[in-house]
């Protein structure tokens, strides 16, 4: 069973610790929800849980061995749907989602064209990335997420250029694969959003605490 855990992680820059001392534990079906004003840290957390940078001081681990680098994370299905999206603007969105499944999964093409359907750009999958608004951006890099079907999906703002029907959309999404088995972990500043997580960890100035947490009551991992 997948279970990722950050032990009192900490990130610094400089003198300026961004992070301080942030510990869970996640395990399948958690829908965990990181909250906070700009600026508090959210992405700096989500970061290190994806293995692109290494904490200051603290460790996460996943399956009870050291997570490592980016190029590791992946390797053991750890899905990072970054801020800002990370697309390549020359691809058209369909090739956005398939490239990173190529050699990966026989069926990339066809797993790209399900996960653009399910974010509601399966008309849009022939356009340059250029070409979209910045909320179709955001909903194709949600499908890249999606169509790699990873043991953990951490997801940095996914919601926040989109309409209200299209964040239901992404949210019943990313609960969807809570409900297939994946750690999913979304940092968002949407309260409505964070209000279909489990539950919610609050981030200010690189300090921590729970607002709630209703796995639990379903069965699943406590808080730490």
């Amino acid at each position: 069973m997948t279970e990722l855990n950050a032990d009192a992680v900490t990130v610094r820059y400089g003198p300026v610790e961004a992070v301080r001392e942030v510990s869970l534990v996640a395990r399948p079906g958690d829908f965990i929800a990181v909250t906070g004003p700009s600026g508090a840290g959210k992405t700096s957390l989500l970061s290190v849980l994806a293995g692109v940078y290494a904490p200051a001081a603290g460790s996460v681990t996943l399956d009870g061995k050291p997570l490592g680098d980016r190029d590791d994370a992946i390797a053991r299905g750890v899905v990072y749907v970054p801020q800002g999206n990370a697309l390549v603007l020359v691809l058209t969105a369909h090739e956005n989602v398939a490239v990173p499944l190529v050699g990966r999964r026989p069926d990339a093409r066809d797993a790209a064209l399900q996960a653009l359907a399910a974010v509601g750009l399966d008309e849009a999958g022939d356009q340059l990335v250029e070409e979209l608004s910045g909320g179709q951006q955001q909903r194709a890099a949600v499908a890249r997420g999606l169509a790699e079907q990873g043991q953990v999906l951490l997801a940095d703002e996914p919601t926040s250029e989109l309409d209200a029907t299209n964040r239901v959309r992404v949210t019943d999404l990313l609960r969807a694969e809570a409900i297939r088995g994946a750690v999913v972990i979304m940092a968002t500043h949407d309260p409505e959003a964070a209000a279909t997580c489990d539950a919610e960890l609050h981030l200010d100035e690189g300090h921590v605490r729970w607002m709630r947490d209703e796995r639990a009551r379903a069965g699943a991992a406590p808080l730490s």
